[in-house]
């Protein structure tokens, strides 16, 4: 049975302003908020628009996996940018968007939040949020990028079916719900300024390594052509991780499905 969580809704004008929240849309229910924000950028919306959902009937992580989240549980959204990146770095907003995350959990909730490689939110360990990025190109050119983002927020991961029951949220770290939308604002803002400073030719590399479990750990990825395994050593101005391979070798990988190892595996 679905949850229903109406008592905490979010009121687009207590966003405030900034330059990733120039228009909100907000759907009580859509099928994405990154197919919303796809259908603006085809129509020519400006950088700045937030496509802001209570709820998701075909919401989508990596890989097409189905992400679920109760209605009015969650923070579902999606910004549009049209960054003027060459197409090798149109992944950085995605380092910007995570680290915006992480430190808004950390600004409001007070939690310890961490991040997998290449765009798993993690709170204690655990995988209480992620997001995904799509792109649009003429030719060469990068037209616009549109970063989704979901959240878990006021929900029991476990009581929910379809969600993974080892994945966390905000309230069962907290003990007691947040108000999700004091939560998105401060991840809007630390979203836009790492942002700006990429668009002023800024490095995120050196908080984006810090950040990152992933870092020296035995690590499995999964791309299209096969799977890697070796230690993760280390990132490049991309974001892309550098693999140190079992035969000594270093592979460095711009994304792909990265799963954390156990000692012997």
């Amino acid at each position: 049975m679905e949850q229903s969580h109406t008592d905490d809704p979010i009121d687009p004008s207590s966003l405030g302003r900034g330059p990733l929240r120039r228009a909100v849309y907000f759907f009580a229910e859509c099928e994405s908020t990154n197919k919303e924000a796809r259908r603006l950028a085809d129509r020519g919306e400006a950088v700045g628009a937030l496509v802001l959902a209570d709820f998701q009937t075909a919401g989508r992580g990596r890989l097409d996996r189905a992400w679920q989240a109760p209605r009015g549980s969650s923070l579902l959204f999606s910004m549009l940018l049209r960054p003027a990146l060459s197409p090798e770095r149109a992944l950085l907003p995605v380092m910007a968007a995570s680290l915006g995350v992480m430190e808004g959990i950390r600004r409001v909730c007070n939690l310890n939040a961490r991040l997998k490689w290449p765009n798993d939110i993690l709170i204690g360990g655990r995988k209480a949020g992620g997001i995904l990025c799509e792109g649009g190109f003429e030719g060469s050119a990068v037209k616009y990028v549109i970063i989704g983002i979901g959240l878990n927020v006021n929900f029991d991961p476990r009581a929910v079916a379809g969600i993974p029951p080892d994945a966390a949220s905000i309230q069962s770290a907290l003990g007691r719900p947040q108000p999700r939308a004091a939560l998105l604002r401060a991840i809007l803002e630390e979203i836009e300024c790492r942002y700006a400073l990429l668009l002023r030719g800024g490095s995120l590399r050196g908080e984006w390594a810090r950040a990152l479990d992933t870092l020296g750990r035995r690590t499995r990825i999964t791309l299209p052509d096969g799977e890697l395994a070796g230690t993760a050593e280390s990132v490049d101005e991309s974001g892309a991780l550098v693999l140190r391979l079992d035969n000594g070798s270093r592979r460095i990988v711009p994304a792909g499905d990265a799963i954390h190892l156990k000692s012997g595996e």
